[in-house]
């Protein structure tokens, strides 16, 4: 019988002998860690719980693929590093996403390309991506309504999410100083353990940033209290949500609030006692000095005065003007120097927005529709939350707080060989594989059997 021609190419590397490289090594897969992705969601239910928010009006019978496997393969790409639909050209015929989507890798049919990723985004209507936003938080909730955390901890923050085309409600932003969306970023922390995602919206190009949360915030406390009633709940934010109607649905809810604010003269004049304490005690020890105090502050909307907590820092090298900071809040029991640490413990929150930007190509937002661009943010935070719901399970200390980058180019760039029998798919992975005992743990912790 004839040999396969396979191209091949000469390598002059080495002085004893040729170094050839040659296409015959089979059927591969550069991704073999998009299994370990698959197996934690299959186990966490999160994309068939979205898929259950969507309505199919497709003709039956010219189905080829599924709305939960569309979902499956596109959350599994973007967390693999493929961020653009255009990828999935290439990627429809490999063997670990075709497994990871439920398809066997040699014996089923490919998986879908470009143009049907293109319909599937454009037909998402308003009240599937409602259901959506109200999927993720029914997720978080029930991944802890088993043990409820004593306190949980929202952080809400914008971002800006640059556009270079012809966008629905891309828009010139000031602060930002380029044509953008202004996506709002909700995370939730329990008992001061770890971020996750909660909420993501995507916003017009000129939002402020506290634009639609106060009415957002009121719905998510009215959910996380009516499923948790024993739970306390505080929120964080910078000085972009210093609005009287957040304060409002705080007080409202009985929850508390630190939220930065920002310089005036009036509150220069409130914090001039702390400056002096603060310029005495860097003239006796001529080192970097923080003061903290509090006092109350009432602004014209405001309809009765406040607590804001001041930091007065005077920095060596720089002290000819002193470092303010402040920050609003109702928590009148905890010391003016724990309020403040309090809220500056949101600024982890920022690492998760990079994470999801970059991470997970949230920032992919470059369809046509608006709310093609809110379900795409939306699939990169399905992607967001398998690193996360995995990261967590980890033993290793290191892989506990690795960055997404981290874990992807440890777990999920792996090579391996594909097999199709009769009796099973295997994966043969590299012998040497360096990260084999943290990737066996992550199959572990994804709910895989040993």
């Amino acid at each position: 019988m004839p040999t396969a021609c396979y191209a091949r190419a000469q390598l002059n590397l080495l002085q004893t002998k040729p170094v050839v490289a040659e296409f015959d090594g089979g059927d591969l897969t550069s991704d073999a860690g998009i299994l370990l992705l698959a197996q934690a969601d299959r186990t966490m239910g999160l994309s068939e719980r979205l898929a259950q928010c969507l309505v199919d009006r497709r003709q039956p019978g010219k189905i080829q693929f599924s709305l939960a496997e569309l979902l499956r393969q596109r959350i599994f790409a973007l967390a693999a590093g493929y961020e653009d639909a255009n990828d999935h050209n290439a990627l429809r015929a490999d063997a670990a996403l075709k497994v990871a989507t439920g398809r066997r890798p040699n014996s089923e049919p490919n998986l879908a390309g470009q143009s049907t990723f293109s319909r599937f985004e454009n037909h998402i209507t308003h009240r599937e991506l409602v259901a959506m936003a109200t999927a993720f938080v029914d997720f978080f909730i029930d991944l802890h309504r088993r043990q409820p955390p004593a306190l949980i901890t929202l952080d809400f923050d914008a971002t800006d999410d640059p556009t270079h085309g012809q966008q629905q409600f891309a828009l010139f932003h000031g602060y930002y100083d380029t044509h953008c969306y202004v996506p709002l970023i909700a995370t939730a922390s329990c008992d001061g353990g770890p971020h996750q995602p909660i909420l993501a919206v995507l916003r017009p190009g000129d939002a402020h940033a506290a634009e639609g949360v106060p009415g957002l915030l009121r719905r998510l406390l009215t959910r996380l209290q009516h499923t948790m009633p024993g739970t306390a709940i505080a929120f964080r934010a910078d000085s972009g949500f210093a609005v009287a109607q957040i304060y409002d649905v705080c007080e409202a809810h009985r929850i508390s609030y630190g939220i930065g604010l920002a310089t005036n003269p009036v509150l220069r004049r409130c914090a001039e006692p702390f400056c002096r304490q603060a310029y005495d005690k860097f003239y006796e020890t001529g080192e970097t000095t923080q003061v903290f105090g509090d006092f109350l502050y009432q602004a014209e909307s405001w309809p009765h005065p406040r607590r804001v907590v001041v930091k007065a820092e005077i920095i060596a090298g720089h002290h000819d003007d002193a470092n303010l900071r402040f920050v609003v809040t109702n928590d009148m029991h905890r010391k003016p120097d724990q309020v403040y640490h309090f809220y500056i413990q949101r600024g982890d929150m920022e690492s998760r927005i990079d994470e999801l930007k970059n991470g997970c190509f949230s920032g992919r937002t470059s369809c046509h529709q608006f709310r093609a661009n809110q379900f795409r943010l939306l699939m990169a935070l399905a992607a967001y939350w398998l690193f996360v719901w995995l990261r967590q399970r980890l033993h290793s200390p290191e892989m506990k707080v690795a960055q997404v980058a981290t874990l992807r180019s440890r777990l999920i760039k792996v090579a391996a060989r594909v097999y199709e029998s009769v009796r099973r798919v295997k994966f043969s992975l590299p012998t040497p594989y360096p990260w084999r005992d943290v990737w066996i743990d992550a199959a572990r912790a994804a709910g895989a059997a040993a």
